[in-house]
C-alpha cells in the first residue's frame, strides 16, 4: 500500500517560499485552522517566536503532496541531497521541449526564481533546465 507524504522545506521566510512554490505548481494555501478567519490571525494567536515560523500548501486537486515550509536558523550551505523535478516539458522533445522549459523559467526568473543551468538534448538525455527558487534550493524543470 502507498504511503501518503509531504515534502518538507526548512527555510528562512516559510510564507514567501511556499507562495512560491504556488506560483509554480498552481498549489494553493490550505484555508486557515478552525475558529481562524486568516492565517494572519492564527499566526497572531501564536506565543512571538513561533510567529512566522512554518507555512504549507496544496494541490487543489488533491492528488500531489502537500508542501511544508518550516523555519531553521541556518541558512542554505551545499547542493540540496533533494529536489523536485517540476515535469512541464513531458512528452515534448527537441527545440519544442527547450522552448517549453525556457518560457517557464521566463516566467518564474520574476518570481524570484534563477536560472542556474541549461542543459541541451544530447543524444542519450533530454533538455532540462537547473533553477534556484527565492532561498536558493535548487530544482530542475523537466
Amino acid at each position: 500500500m502507498a504511503r501518503e507524504f509531504q515534502v518538507t522545506f526548512d527555510c528562512a521566510d516559510p510564507e514567501r517560499v511556499a507562495r512560491f512554490w504556488c506560483e509554480v505548481l498552481g498549489y494553493v494555501v490550505p484555508p486557515p485552522p478552525p475558529g481562524f478567519d486568516s492565517w494572519e490571525t492564527f499566526d497572531a494567536s501564536l506565543p512571538p517566536e513561533h510567529q512566522g515560523s512554518a507555512f504549507a500548501c496544496v494541490d487543489p486537486d488533491g492528488a500531489g503532496p502537500r508542501l511544508f515550509f518550516q523555519r531553521v536558523p541556518e541558512g542554505k550551505t551545499v547542493k540540496n541531497r533533494v529536489h523536485l523535478d517540476v515535469r512541464v516539458g513531458t512528452g515534448l522533445v527537441g527545440a519544442e521541449r527547450l522552448a517549453t522549459l525556457q518560457a517557464e523559467s521566463d516566467r518564474l526568473v520574476p518570481l524570484g526564481a534563477r536560472e542556474v543551468r541549461v542543459f541541451q538534448a544530447d543524444g542519450v538525455d533530454e533538455s532540462f533546465i537547473v533553477m534556484q527558487d527565492v532561498e536558493g534550493n535548487e530544482f530542475c524543470l523537466d
